[in-house]
Protein backbone atom coordinates (compact mmCIF):
# COMPACT_ATOMS: atom_id res chain seq x y z
CA UNK A 1 0.00 0.00 0.00
CA UNK A 2 0.92 3.31 -0.97
CA UNK A 3 1.36 6.33 1.29
CA UNK A 4 -1.50 8.22 -0.19
CA UNK A 5 -3.52 5.27 0.40
CA UNK A 6 -2.77 4.88 3.71
CA UNK A 7 -3.66 8.74 4.22
CA UNK A 8 -6.61 8.25 2.65
CA UNK A 9 -7.41 6.00 5.30
CA UNK A 10 -6.21 8.04 8.12
CA UNK A 11 -8.74 10.43 6.94
CA UNK A 12 -11.12 7.96 6.77
CA UNK A 13 -10.75 6.42 9.89
CA UNK A 14 -10.61 9.85 11.57
CA UNK A 15 -14.41 10.48 10.29
CA UNK A 16 -15.23 8.04 12.75
CA UNK A 17 -14.11 9.49 15.71
CA UNK A 18 -17.01 12.41 17.40
CA UNK A 19 -16.88 14.62 19.77
CA UNK A 20 -19.75 13.10 22.50
CA UNK A 21 -21.30 16.90 22.32
CA UNK A 22 -21.26 17.59 18.54
CA UNK A 23 -23.10 15.13 16.03
CA UNK A 24 -20.30 15.12 13.25
CA UNK A 25 -16.86 13.60 13.32
CA UNK A 26 -13.56 15.41 14.16
CA UNK A 27 -12.15 15.54 10.55
CA UNK A 28 -15.57 16.85 8.64
CA UNK A 29 -15.45 20.01 11.88
CA UNK A 30 -12.11 20.93 10.95
CA UNK A 31 -10.36 19.95 13.48
CA UNK A 32 -7.55 18.12 12.00
CA UNK A 33 -4.50 20.25 11.31
CA UNK A 34 -1.90 18.50 9.61
CA UNK A 35 -1.84 14.58 8.93
CA UNK A 36 2.17 13.77 8.61
CA UNK A 37 3.05 9.93 7.89
CA UNK A 38 6.44 9.42 8.14
CA UNK A 39 8.17 6.70 5.13
CA UNK A 40 8.65 4.10 8.68
CA UNK A 41 4.87 4.30 9.38
CA UNK A 42 5.01 6.93 12.28
CA UNK A 43 1.99 9.09 12.16
CA UNK A 44 2.40 12.86 13.33
CA UNK A 45 -0.87 14.67 13.71
CA UNK A 46 -1.92 18.26 14.62
CA UNK A 47 -5.58 18.67 15.78
CA UNK A 48 -7.47 21.18 17.94
CA UNK A 49 -10.73 21.12 19.73
CA UNK A 50 -13.77 23.21 19.27
CA UNK A 51 -12.70 24.81 22.43
CA UNK A 52 -9.59 24.53 24.86
CA UNK A 53 -11.31 23.74 28.40
CA UNK A 54 -13.21 21.07 26.38
CA UNK A 55 -14.21 18.38 28.98
CA UNK A 56 -14.06 15.22 26.51
CA UNK A 57 -10.34 16.15 25.05
CA UNK A 58 -8.74 12.95 26.69
CA UNK A 59 -11.61 11.32 25.65
CA UNK A 60 -11.24 12.19 21.90
CA UNK A 61 -7.44 12.07 22.01
CA UNK A 62 -7.31 8.68 22.96
CA UNK A 63 -9.80 7.89 20.66
CA UNK A 64 -8.01 9.42 17.55
CA UNK A 65 -4.69 7.94 18.57
CA UNK A 66 -6.10 3.93 19.33
CA UNK A 67 -8.07 4.46 15.85
CA UNK A 68 -5.04 5.74 13.75
CA UNK A 69 -2.85 3.89 15.35
CA UNK A 70 -5.16 0.37 13.54
CA UNK A 71 -4.58 1.81 9.92
CA UNK A 72 -2.79 -0.49 8.10
CA UNK A 73 1.00 1.10 7.31
CA UNK A 74 0.90 3.07 10.74
CA UNK A 75 3.37 2.07 13.38
CA UNK A 76 2.93 4.51 15.93
CA UNK A 77 0.74 7.78 16.22
CA UNK A 78 1.81 11.10 17.91
CA UNK A 79 -1.44 13.44 18.64
CA UNK A 80 -0.39 16.77 18.98
CA UNK A 81 -2.94 19.11 20.54
CA UNK A 82 -2.36 22.73 19.31
CA UNK A 83 -4.52 25.91 19.54
CA UNK A 84 -2.45 27.85 16.44
CA UNK A 85 -4.75 28.48 14.66
CA UNK A 86 -7.64 29.02 17.09
CA UNK A 87 -10.69 27.05 15.61
CA UNK A 88 -13.88 28.48 14.47
CA UNK A 89 -16.92 27.43 12.42
CA UNK A 90 -15.06 28.60 9.13
CA UNK A 91 -13.04 25.42 9.27
CA UNK A 92 -15.91 23.16 8.99
CA UNK A 93 -16.90 21.40 5.86
CA UNK A 94 -20.08 21.81 4.06
CA UNK A 95 -21.78 18.89 5.07
CA UNK A 96 -21.08 20.00 8.74
CA UNK A 97 -22.06 23.19 8.39
CA UNK A 98 -25.17 21.46 6.74
CA UNK A 99 -25.92 19.12 9.63
CA UNK A 100 -24.82 21.85 12.92
CA UNK A 101 -27.68 24.31 10.95
CA UNK A 102 -24.74 26.68 10.04
CA UNK A 103 -26.05 27.30 5.85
Amino acid sequence: MDKLETEEKIVRTLKTVFDPEIPVNVYDLGLIYNIDLQEDGELILDMTLTAPNCPAADFIMEDVRQKVESVEGVTSATINLVFEPEWDKDMMSEEAKLELGFL
